[in-house]
């Protein structure tokens, strides 16, 4: 084989092997990668979880808070950063956003790699919707549909409807009522036992990658 073509072999494999890694840190996002300025979309779907319908819906409902002085905005993301908790990232947005209207902002986050969510508001809202609402609505009332079968659309809707019900005057409707299921034996793997089976499969991959990969590399220069 010529001496070239070795080489060549090689740059690939190694490229195999960073591409393998870079991927899943690709999807991560930090509060930068949103923009300095407050977006002009009500709905930042950047995790690509709603539809057009869905959208446009959760859309009408965002605007109806203008009718409380209030600025709301959805985003949905795949993975945060290293080092990000979902409420830090939505603090640092308060701090970097402002409305043109002036209105205070209101911010609901999902983050659908582990299903969670987190509700943070500028502190002028704070005797409006009191920091205990706010975490009630996202550890409760928008969490349990996100578990429930990645109801994404129905956790959105449900967070924004006890937020404006209280907005509105009304009394806090509270958390969902969670429905206690009986489990029957099955031997269908959990999405847990998948996880941990696709996270070991990952793990054997790129140690046999590591194995090879040098192995191969001194195959090719030696001959």
């Amino acid at each position: 084989m010529p001496r070239y073509a070795r080489r060549l072999l090689a740059s690939f494999l190694s490229f195999g092997v960073c591409l393998l890694l870079w991927a899943p840190a690709s999807l991560a996002i930090s509060p930068a990668a949103l923009g300095e300025s407050l977006p002009d979309a009500l709905v930042i779907d950047d995790a690509d979880v709603f539809s057009r319908a869905s959208r446009g819906e959760l859309e009408t409902r965002l605007r109806s808070f203008e009718d409380q002085r209030v600025d709301a905005r959805l985003i949905t993301m795949r993975r945060l950063d290293y080092g990000i908790t979902l409420n830090s990232f939505g603090e640092e947005l308060l701090e970097t956003w402002s409305s043109p209207s002036g209105n205070p902002l209101l911010l609901m986050l999902i983050e659908t790699s582990n299903k969670r969510s987190a509700v943070v508001a500028n502190q002028e809202l704070e005797a409006q919707l009191p920091p205990s609402l706010l975490k009630s609505t996202a550890r409760t009332t928008m969490t349990l549909p996100l578990r429930e079968g990645d109801r994404y659309r129905q956790a959105s809707v449900d967070g924004l409807t006890r937020l404006s019900t209280v907005l509105s005057g009304g009394e806090d409707p509270g958390p969902p009522k969670e429905i206690e299921r009986v489990t029957l034996p099955t031997n269908i793997p959990t999405k847990a036992e998948t996880a941990e089976s696709d996270a070991t499969k990952w793990v054997i991959i790129l140690l046999v990658l590591g194995t090879i990969i040098p192995m191969a590399t001194w195959w090719v220069f030696s001959r």
